[in-house]
């Protein structure tokens, strides 16, 4: 069973708070009969109506999309810019689990699954996301460290990475880093404040989902069993 303001919200009707004060007012009816208590549920096969139309909640959908650059993560850019949503190819209402910046690549989730959004992104469950970077100079042992130990930035210290030195070329070197934190343009950030801004930057996994057999560009369905490894990720958490 679940819950009626959460039916509600992924029917797309309101929000949950919202959703709430709705089934208050008296204008949810569920199998014909009006509710408005605030711990009413819905079973499968449950008839709902609002303000006396039948509303059903899209069926839940999870893409993995490995984004070009050029692109916003986002559902709407007033712009005009292409957005990550025109790239997949589904009816459903999807909006993207966190961001990836304009001019970076890789892995990104789509979705209308709003309960499993709030936890990926959530910092509580520090969902591991690894990146693949191409910087400006060779980072010497102590900028190594400095990543790993945490560098501070202007919303704080972050969190210790995993970061791993790949292949020197040229002027440049290409870095493997390990976050698990979700701030704006972190890992670019924290390359630019040890003195190696980032000259090109993809994200080649995601919790335990990676890149391999998808083209930059190209976007395809989850299979249930990796919906389930993510959901089992938030239990263990839980536990």
């Amino acid at each position: 069973m679940e819950r009626l303001q959460k039916y509600l919200a992924r029917a797309g009707v309101a929000s949950r708070r919202r959703a709430e004060e709705l089934i208050r007012e008296g204008r949810v009816m569920v199998n014909g009969e009006t509710v408005t208590g605030p711990g009413a549920k819905v079973a499968p096969g449950d008839v709902v109506f609002f303000d006396g139309k039948p509303v059903e909640p899209e069926k839940l959908e999870h893409h993995l999309l490995n984004k070009p650059g050029g692109v916003v993560s986002s559902v709407f850019d007033p712009r005009g810019r292409p957005t990550v949503v025109q790239l997949v190819p589904s009816p459903a209402r999807l909006f993207p689990v966190g961001r990836l910046d304009y001019d970076t690549t890789g892995l990104l989730i789509l979705t209308n699954d709003g309960d499993l959004a709030h936890r990926l992104m959530h910092p509580r469950f520090e969902v591991d996301k690894v990146y693949r970077a191409e910087v400006e100079g060779v980072p010497d042992e102590i900028d190594l460290k400095a990543l790993r130990q945490g560098v501070f930035l202007d919303d704080g210290f972050t969190a210790p990475s995993e970061v791993e030195l790949i292949e020197v070329s040229g002027g440049s070197a290409f870095l493997e880093i390990t976050i698990h934190e979700g701030r704006k343009r972190q890992v670019r950030r924290m390359l630019e404040k040890v003195g190696h801004p980032v000259i090109a930057l993809h994200r080649k996994k995601y919790a335990m989902l990676t890149d391999r057999g998808l083209r930059v560009g190209e976007s395809r369905p989850l299979t249930g069993e990796e919906v389930m490894q993510l959901r089992k990720l938030f239990t263990e958490v839980s536990e």
